[in-house]
């Protein structure tokens, strides 16, 4: 793994066989995941009267008199609830870890903070969470990432949710705090997706911060804050890089965005793809996917790229490695992957053709800077939801998609499989950070052993009918590996 974190020594995480018991709803009146994750912001909620009243100023109740959260509306709850029944058939592995560990309870006593995405697979990693013994508040990761009607089947079984599809920045901050600061409750662990809830964490619960057990961390941009926090020395607590891990980093970086790119790009605008011109910003894992799926469908792509590395790769694969003013006048579609700030600035998008697409698939906000939009001579016009045209004098127009967030947790959703092997692998850092002996892990950032990226993988080849080759006891001494793994050393790069 190409990171300079250190390994984790795994604990052994041994449980019962016993079933899972889940609550299963009729699937008659099921509602096609594609219309509450794009079309409209609350589409769900289109048959229901609307409240004008800001949200955080609502009094909400679940049926059980519970209020310890703050969603659109309690009235979507059914409709979640389907939600998260249809995503667990596609979440194999994460019910199969539930299933191992649930007698054992390995999370009792945790009290977890979580800033993810809030859709119908992430319910699943929740509710597991839950059911290994984990107090749990949740808020989410982008103002734009709550499947409304998720966030309400949580807050009706109980769960302390804080988040809606649509917040404003205020609002996104006001949920982060409100899953910090509540009576009787002193979180000893996160669970980040982008570093918000860490960085809040520690500049406004400097207390809590010192005293948590551990981070887990899944993005880039938060891997990216908290080796900053580090060379600070600022990080006073261990973390475990997920992002690295290779059943994230190729499974949901590559092989989620490899489909959600294109989902989100058809839904949004209903483009043909063949003979598209685009430009992908960053040929990492997730400009590999896309890259991958565009030329599939018969686009021109071309990739910019800082990393010599990276741009062998891009031209290997068959794309032109250009500089982006060399083609910005020319392409039909740009799109930024690189988790840095100002990739698209005001002087490229000047020189745009009319028409052109703009969109970010990193979590970074700032890849395209959208406030050199905000000008007098610009005019915006919202022509859906998640579209925005901008005019120039001119009248060239910009497509800008999401506002310039991360278009794929916007305009899309994340396929509930890759969900699960990123989910199962989050379940077994926090078992492993909060069950570890004191001393074991230091302020620092690490990483997880071969071993779990392996256990994980092999929880989901079954859903595939899959039949691993076993080692002979001869082969195994001629390789010199153990006979049931780890299998590659931890340089092997896949």
């Amino acid at each position: 793994m190409s990171t300079n974190g250190k390994e984790v020594s795994f604990t052994s995480l041994d449980a019962s066989n016993e079933k899972i018991t889940a609550a299963k709803m009729p699937y008659k009146s099921y509602r096609p995941r594609s219309v509450s994750t794009c079309s409209t912001d609350s589409c769900s909620s289109a048959s229901l009267s609307e409240d004008d009243t800001p949200v955080r100023s609502r009094k909400q109740l679940n049926s059980s008199g519970f209020s310890d959260f703050c969603i659109k509306d309690i009235r979507l709850k059914d409709f979640g609830r389907r939600e998260i029944d249809f995503a667990e058939q596609e979440m194999p592995g994460l019910l199969s870890l539930r299933k191992k560990m649930i007698d054992d309870k390995p999370l009792r006593g945790a009290k977890i903070v979580g800033c993810t995405s809030i859709t119908a697979p992430t319910a699943v990693l929740i509710e597991t969470l839950a059911s290994l013994g984990a107090e749990l508040r949740w808020c989410a990761c982008n103002i734009y990432s709550t499947q409304n009607e998720v966030a309400a089947a949580l807050a009706e079984a109980g769960f302390p949710i804080f988040a809606w599809r649509g917040e404003s920045v205020d609002d996104f901050w006001w949920c982060i705090e409100k899953c910090f600061e509540s009576k009787n409750w002193k979180p000893n662990m996160i669970l980040d997706d982008g570093g918000d809830a860490t960085n809040y964490c520690q500049a406004k619960c400097p207390s809590v911060f010192k005293n948590l057990i551990g981070i887990v961390e899944e993005s880039t941009t938060g891997i990216h804050r908290l080796y900053k926090l580090l060379k600070a020395e600022k990080l006073l607590v261990p973390a475990i890089n997920i992002n690295n891990c290779v059943t994230k980093t190729k499974f949901d970086n590559r092989y989620s965005c490899r489909e959600s790119v294109i989902v989100s790009l058809k839904k949004c605008t209903d483009l043909m793809f063949g003979a598209k011109q685009v430009v992908l910003c960053g040929y990492g894992e997730v400009g590999k996917g896309c890259c991958q799926s565009l030329k599939g469908l018969g686009c021109i792509v071309y990739v910019t790229e800082i990393d010599p590395i990276c741009a062998l790769q891009a031209c290997m694969d068959g794309f032109k490695v250009v500089k982006l003013n060399e083609v910005i006048r020319l392409v039909d579609i740009v799109i930024t992957a690189t988790g840095n700030k100002n990739v698209i600035v005001r002087e490229h998008m000047d020189k745009m053709k009319s028409g052109c697409i703009v969109c970010c698939m990193s979590y970074c906000h700032n890849e395209i800077d959208v406030a050199a939009l905000h000008t007098p001579e610009l005019k915006w016009e919202k022509v859906r939801s998640q579209v925005d045209h901008i005019r120039w004098p001119d009248g060239k127009t910009m497509i800008l998609l999401a506002g310039g967030h991360h278009v794929n947790y916007t305009c899309s959703s994340i396929p509930s499989f890759v969900t699960s092997i990123t989910a199962a692998t989050q379940v077994l850092a926090l078992v492993e950070l909060f069950n570890a002996p004191i001393g074991r892990y230091k302020s620092d950032v690490y990483l997880l052993p071969k071993k779990m990226d392996e256990h994980v993988a092999s929880l989901h080849l079954a859903t595939f009918d899959a039949h691993l080759t076993e080692l002979s006891e001869e082969q195994a001494k001629y390789m010199g590996l153990p006979k049931n793994g780890p299998f590659k050393p931890n340089y092997y790069r896949y």
